[in-house]
């Protein structure tokens, strides 16, 4: 509360008279989500639990209707025109937006790492998409090195385990945004993984391509997992998330649950 105008503040009650009046005038950060079309198609919950963590750190969400895929499967499988012209329509549809954010460290790192060489051929369209490269971040990043996110909406009693997913981590330096915000959920052990940045054998077209070697890099993974003795695996990235499942039941885990970091953090990991 501000102090009322008859009040004689000290130096210090000032001070924070001062911050709290710039606080109450700043607006809010309003942000373009991008869902991507894996969420999209597969688990939507996982948007949903989005928009509620950025609301609660105080910002505007805003969704893109017409929006669908960075472009990632096709560049990864050499289809560079389908690419390019799926990255001119993400850097239409987010113009103007001081901050995008994807609870996808993949899809923020192919915009983030992959949109100015991509789209070098486009000098007209480069330079919108360089703001756009700008401001793309990943969801945790986001929430703690910009919205300063210090209280979260969700609670889960029991162990979980993190597993740092590729692309966030070398194209996004994703490590500690994640675990500091797992550190607010109330009743959360957080068990570390003897190797936990180790890859879980996903890698978009490399699975498909490569199965057999996938299936034995997520052998790894699981044997890890399984070794923290945690309920769930938590991380930032669906494509993942549905590799790591589906090896888990496969090897006759049925328990293990596999949850993103934004349901456990938004508190909508049961929904």
């Amino acid at each position: 509360m501000l102090l009322p105008a008859t009040a004689v503040p000290t130096p210090r009650a000032q001070r924070i008279n001062f911050l709290l009046s710039m606080s109450m005038s700043r607006p809010p950060l309003r942000v373009g989500l991008f869902v991507t079309c894996l969420v999209d198609l597969m688990r939507p919950g996982i948007g949903f639990a989005a928009i509620r963590l950025l609301e609660a750190a105080g910002c505007e969400v805003v969704v893109p209707a017409t929006q669908t895929c960075c472009g990632q499967p096709a560049y990864n499988s050499g289809d560079r025109k389908a690419a390019q012209e799926l990255a001119l329509k993400v850097v239409r549809e987010f113009a103007g937006f001081e901050h995008v954010v994807a609870p996808s460290g993949s899809c923020a790192g192919m915009i983030r790492a992959h949109f100015a060489e991509l789209l070098a051929d486009f000098p007209v369209e480069l330079a919108q998409a360089e703001k756009l490269i700008a401001s793309t971040r990943e969801l945790t990043d986001f929430l703690v090195n910009v919205a300063g996110l210090t209280s979260v909406p969700g609670r889960l009693e029991g162990a979980v385990t993190y597993h740092d997913c590729c692309s966030g981590l070398r194209e996004m330096g994703v490590k500690t945004q994640p675990r500091a915000l797992l550190a607010q959920v109330p009743g959360l052990e957080l068990r570390e993984m003897t190797t936990p940045e180790y890859c879980c054998g996903f890698g978009g077209m490399f699975s498909v391509k490569y199965g057999e070697i996938s299936a034995r890099i997520a052998d790894r993974k699981c044997d890890d997992i399984a070794a923290t003795g945690a309920n769930a695996v938590v991380l930032g990235d669906l494509g993942c998330m549905l590799n790591i499942e589906g090896r888990l039941r496969r090897r006759g885990d049925t328990t293990t649950r596999v949850l993103h970091v934004a349901e456990v953090l938004a508190g909508t990991e049961g929904t």
